[in-house]
């Protein structure tokens, strides 16, 4: 049986790397928008994070179109739509990402969809490179 490689293991300091370069727009939503690639390397550099810091298998985080991942233990989903799926654009993953914004806030203003009972369970990992509005960008 030939077997998946292993996914190296993220770097924290390319993700601060990749979150500082946005974090202008982020910090201000009128500043110009990001490049596609530095959007894209922030997403998947904090999504895959987030699979690193809890792996498994019952919820998708899913952020198009950049990346999808699969964290937080428990029942492993392999067909179809996951029960547990957490979906937003890139600009309010990384508001997540980076403790500016509060995922039930963002649930309750319907700008992520959450599905399934470990779905919230994300929220206890958030956020995966803090800053805060003081934080020069």
């Amino acid at each position: 049986m030939v077997g998946v490689a292993a996914r190296k293991p993220i770097d924290p300091v390319e993700v601060r790397a990749s979150v500082m370069a946005v974090a202008p727009w982020l910090l201000d939503d009128s500043a110009n928008e990001p490049s596609r690639a530095e959007l894209a390397a922030a997403v998947r550099l904090t999504a895959r994070s987030l699979a690193q810091l809890a792996p498994g298998n019952s919820v998708e985080v899913r952020v198009p179109p950049f990346v999808a991942v699969q964290c937080i233990e428990g029942p492993r989903h392999t067909r179809g739509t996951p029960p547990n799926v957490i979906e937003t654009v890139p600009r309010v993953w990384l508001l997540l990402a980076t403790g500016l914004q509060d995922l039930d806030d963002a649930v309750a203003g319907g700008q992520v969809s959450a599905s399934g009972h470990r779905a919230p369970a994300i929220a206890d990992l958030l956020p995966i490179i803090p800053l805060d509005r003081g934080t020069p960008a």
